[in-house]
């Protein structure tokens, strides 16, 4: 077992273990008195994790119950977040009691914030049972569902009580899914850590598993540093969103629904170091993309993507802050108008 403390305004503990999450019951009864727990889930990460989940908790103490709902993007939205909420109040749920958000990004962005929002605060636990979700939304205290104005427009800050990763679940993963966490990875190659992506181009989607455990610790070790320094995303923390501006306007365009959250990620990061740095940098990133199926670009007109761009969340009265790398390893915050943004990148 390796662990990570997270030391922000309210610190925290991320648990790396394989088989941890047998082991949960126990590790949530060592941060809670708590005697009712909570545990939302989707349908698939449901039928896979649902039944050990429930039994380490129910022998560690704690009286059970779970929501479930449809896997998936869509899912992040303000019906969803209600049903939570009616769910939490159906389970009768105090300020004293734990939640639990059991999968994906999607399931620990919407659980969070009902967590931040019920009652003004209920604790949570993040068992984050995807690669996207372990690396990087699973840490943090970033929560939020999508609106029909954007993605992740609606949201708080609300840091977990505790984090458990256990790398097994992710063996059950479809190499669709896998790549997608993947994209993250080598986002955090690319700012912050050159010897991490060089270890992800070594590599491809077929033997990633032999060094996902060092792939795990170094990127939740990068976002514990950056989070430490810049807590609430108004500086350094803006880093994490390479390729988030083309990437998000990707997923809206797509009405989040065939297109995923990685693809967009990965296409947005390829896109504007194309664009804006060098082409050997450009060539090298876009190779390491492919080599675990993600798109390097995208046959979208940039004027149909860039009304999406400028709803994004990270824009600042009129201007818009962008990340760009121009070595391997480091990055830059860049802030322009949102129109200076469309001319760099229909140009």
């Amino acid at each position: 077992m390796k662990s990570i403390n997270v030391k922000t305004s309210r610190p925290y503990e991320v648990i790396i273990e394989r088989g941890g999450i047998n082991k949960c019951g126990e590790y949530i009864r060592s941060i809670t008195k708590s005697g009712r727990a909570a545990i939302v889930t989707d349908d698939i990460v449901g039928k896979l994790y649902g039944r050990t989940v429930l039994d380490s908790l129910e022998k560690n103490g704690f009286d059970c119950s779970m929501f479930t709902f449809p896997n998936g993007e869509q899912s992040k939205c303000l019906a969803t977040f209600g049903e939570i909420l009616d769910f939490l109040c159906e389970s009768e749920i105090t300020r004293s009691d734990i939640i639990i958000a059991l999968g994906g990004g999607v399931v620990g962005d919407i659980t969070g914030f009902a967590a931040a929002s019920y009652l003004r605060g209920v604790d949570f636990v993040q068992i984050p049972t995807t690669l996207l979700a372990q690396i990087d939304s699973s840490v943090g205290g970033k929560t939020a569902i999508d609106i029909k104005g954007g993605k992740n427009l609606v949201g708080a800050f609300n840091q977990p009580s505790l984090v458990i990763c256990d790398s097994d679940t992710l063996k059950t993963l479809t190499p669709e899914i896998l790549s997608d966490g993947m994209a993250e990875a080598i986002k955090y190659g690319m700012i912050r850590d050159e010897k991490l992506f060089e270890l992800i181009e070594a590599h491809n989607r077929d033997n990633i598993h032999e060094v996902m455990d060092e792939i795990v610790y170094t990127c939740i070790d990068i976002k514990r540093d950056v989070v430490e320094n810049d807590e609430f995303d108004r500086g350094e923390r803006m880093i994490l969103n390479f390729g988030h501006t083309i990437g998000h306007a990707l997923e809206g365009w797509h009405h989040y629904t065939d297109y995923t959250h990685g693809m967009g990620v990965a296409a947005g990061m390829c896109i504007i170091t194309e664009k804006l740095a060098s082409n050997e940098l450009a060539e090298r990133l876009k190779k390491c993309v492919k080599q675990y199926c993600l798109p390097v670009g995208t046959d979208i007109p940039m004027s149909e993507l860039l009304p999406y761009c400028s709803k994004d969340k990270k824009r600042e009265s009129g201007n818009l802050s962008y990340i760009i790398c121009n070595t391997i390893g480091n990055a830059e915050i860049k802030k322009v108008t949102v129109g200076e943004f469309s001319r760099l990148m229909e140009g």
